[in-house]
């Protein structure tokens, strides 16, 4: 059966992998029959009305799904089109309480042309009452107009099958949520993520650079067992008595929460087994400082620090040294870590900057062990981010031996050694200015 899937106008390039997603988890065989980031209207294929539901029921992106009685260029074409497709379906809702109703894109109609279009569908002979207020069905006119003109270039007839999960961004919006920080993920972008990443009753999932919790709150509103951790124990510990765990209280979702902890993804003290069902992560981009990994500059071991007779690294305040890390490098780590403890068919969804500029593009990192699903684009000005989906391979499915693989490791000092995003950043996605002479007198003596 064909159904019609109304979007809202936004993060467009995410739209048709939630979806797809959505199907993915519950295993529905879904067809794409019509898409286009600029309509709000996608046309889909599903086995069947219980199918729409499960898909639609969790969706941030789309507001509702449709049982598509009809599309056209043109009025004509859709009654046309109606009658074909739905004739044998009116007996079915001739006694049924009913509305019509109309959405326009990017027109408006008047009370008295939009009368006269809904008159239009008389030949369906339904006889029940008009009721406008939770009718036992919903018909809508869709209208699809180009700016600035009046006529649709595109109309449809849809019965509402079901409406999806979008109303719950008021309850997890941050402006709501008790503990936050400056890198808090947006609450609707985190509940996409857990949507991409297929998260679900029954699955732990992992975020290495948890911050506030947002990922683990979006995955267990899911019904998924979540934990995270960062290298930064101060967000870990929180601050003025709020931190992570209450915001899980806030949200009733304490028993969704395993734990967070004080770890660097390079040192984690997880035991290395193929255990999570999904990871899903936010990594610094290593703008507002540069990135760091637990480890001294010159790579040696340190003399131990007593302090009134007890170890430094012991005790509570302890703050380990760090040292400089490359970015390319820990996309790559995140990859080896995501192929040595997701399992088969687990996802990775992690977020990654890169400019909007051929310079500094930065490819999508792979992994042998990893297949990537989808590739999605949140754009700003002079600079964009990707949201990169990952699938895990059976290991008789890996192409590639493990032990032939070695990560690229740049070479450099400072941050912006280490991150050509960063060094871009602060030249404002500019092209470097040329090379000045050296004009220096220079002492031959």
């Amino acid at each position: 059966m064909d159904y019609l899937v109304r979007f809202v106008q936004m993060h467009e390039s995410f739209r048709k992998a939630e979806i797809q997603a959505m199907a993915d988890l519950y295993g529905i065989n879904l067809e794409f029959l019509h898409y286009s980031q600029y309509s709000p209207h996608c046309i889909i294929r599903l086995p069947d009305e219980d199918a729409a539901r499960m898909i639609i029921g969790r969706s941030i992106l789309s507001k509702a799904i449709y049982e598509l009685w009809g599309s056209g260029s043109t009025y004509t074409e859709l009654h046309q089109d109606v009658k074909h497709r739905t004739s044998h379906q009116w007996h079915l809702y001739k006694l049924s309480s009913f509305k019509f109703e109309i959405q326009a894109y990017q027109a408006k109609r008047s009370l008295a042309e939009q009368d006269a279009l809904i008159q239009s569908f008389r030949y369906t002979g339904f006889e029940g009452p008009i009721q406008l207020k939770d009718p036992d069905q919903t018909f809508t006119i869709f209208e699809e107009c180009e700016w600035g003109l009046k006529e649709p270039t595109k109309v449809h007839l849809g019965r509402l099958i079901s409406s999806s999960s979008r109303p719950i961004l008021d309850t997890y919006t941050l402006k709501k949520r008790k503990y936050l920080s400056t890198t808090s993920m947006d609450s609707e972008l985190a509940l996409i993520t857990a949507n991409l990443t297929l998260a679900a009753p029954g699955k732990l999932f992992y975020d290495p650079f948890v911050g506030t919790g947002s990922f683990p709150i979006a995955c267990a509103h899911f019904g998924a067992v979540s934990m995270g951790s960062d290298i930064d124990g101060r967000a870990i510990r929180g601050k003025n008595g709020v931190n992570i765990l209450t915001n899980f209280q806030q949200y009733r979702l304490v028993d969704k929460y395993l734990d967070s902890f004080i770890a660097d993804l390079t040192h984690t003290p997880l035991r290395t087994a193929r255990s999570l069902d999904g990871i899903i992560c936010d990594p610094p981009y290593g703008v507002r400082e540069g990135l760091k990994v637990l480890g001294s500059k010159d790579g040696g071991k340190k003399e131990m620090h007593m302090i009134d007779g007890k170890a430094a690294h012991l005790q509570s305040h302890y703050i380990p040294p760090k040292k400089p890390y490359s970015f390319e490098a820990m996309l790559g780590d995140i990859l080896e870590f995501a192929a040595n403890y997701l399992v088969d068919g687990a996802r990775l969804s992690l977020w990654m900057p890169t400019a909007n500029d051929e310079e500094v593009e930065l490819e999508i990192p792979m992994h042998p062990c990893l297949e990537v699903v989808s590739v999605c684009v949140q754009a700003f000005n002079k600079w964009s981010r990707r949201l990169l989906t990952y699938r895990r391979l059976r290991d008789q499915d890996v192409k590639e031996a493990l032990s032939a693989r070695q990560a690229k490791r740049e070479e450099g000092s400072t941050a912006n050694d280490l991150n050509s995003f960063r060094k871009r950043y602060f030249e404002g996605f500019r092209e470097p200015p040329s090379p000045m002479k050296d004009v220096r007198t220079t002492d031959l003596g």
